[in-house]
């Protein structure tokens, strides 16, 4: 049995870059990199589901040889240039479509789609070389957080087939304010409601997250939810389980954490 998860993957190749002071990034760095080596056995593979990635229905990439898509604008040309040889699995998405239709919740399948940086960016930390296959899940661009939630219960299966779901995304993504010098503030107050729902009972998790929009410094921390809504699909995949937060720390001002679902492994909490 595997967990998932809830990671942030950063600000665009932010790992792969300068920046000042240059320490900005090295706690989210370590965690990333600490994100398979702590699991509690190898994957058999690892389904991302990725908030760079929009479909009107959840879709899952099969292609077996992905390259890898750059998106993200005006960083430096060698942050364009990052190469990250994973291989799709074809069989994997097409299983993980089939658990989502059995569930009745529409799925479609893409033999085009390459890696988004939603993706490539935390996994070449991950895994610098990848032994697994890693596929792709799109969000649902209505971004309704039951349909993501049912979703994740249609693919919990998945984890009891080696198989790690990672939902990748920030907890607090406000870029005007993140970038601009704004105020950082309100992640503080988000980011303690959402360490709590999920640290607390299971039983009330899924209900709180659904009312995601009620908590304390909701809107200042997602003015547009795509970044969160990969966690309720992560939270779906371990519904009823134990959760634990893993990582967070103040990044550019801003309060950040990542969460495990389920399945408990080496990975220790950072602060």
């Amino acid at each position: 049995m595997q967990p998932s998860f809830f990671i942030p993957h950063g600000g665009g190749p932010c790992f792969f870059m300068e920046w000042d002071p240059p320490e900005t990034w090295n706690g989210m760095r370590a965690f990333l990199e600490g994100l398979i080596t702590g699991l509690p056995q190898r994957p058999r593979a690892v389904l991302v589901v990725t908030a760079h990635w929009e479909e009107p229905e959840i879709t899952l990439s099969t292609k077996e040889d992905p390259g890898l898509y750059y998106d993200y604008y005006n960083f430096p040309p060698h942050t364009y240039r990052l190469e990250w040889p994973a291989r799709g699995s074809p069989e994997i998405a097409a299983r993980a479509a089939g658990l989502l239709r059995e569930a009745g919740i529409a799925a479609r399948l893409d033999d085009r789609r390459d890696y988004d940086h939603g993706v490539f960016i935390p996994m070449m930390l991950a895994m610098p070389e990848p032994e697994v296959p890693v596929i792709q899940m799109s969000i649902r661009a209505d971004l309704d957080p039951a349909h993501h939630l049912a979703a994740g219960h249609a693919l919990a299966p998945l984890r009891r087939e080696g198989v790690v779901i990672i939902g990748s995304g920030m907890s607090y993504h406000n870029l005007r304010a993140f970038l601009g010098g704004g105020d950082t503030g309100p992640s503080e107050a988000f980011d303690a409601w959402l360490t709590a729902v999920v640290e607390g009972a299971p039983a009330r998790r899924e209900a709180a997250l659904a009312d995601w929009a009620a908590a304390p410094g909701a809107r200042a921390a997602h003015p547009r939810e795509e970044h969160l809504a990969p966690i309720w699909v992560a939270a779906g995949a371990a519904s009823g389980e134990p959760a634990q937060r893993v990582y967070g720390e103040k990044v550019m001002g801003a309060a950040i954490s990542a969460y495990r679902f389920g399945a408990a492994g080496t990975l220790q909490k950072s602060d």
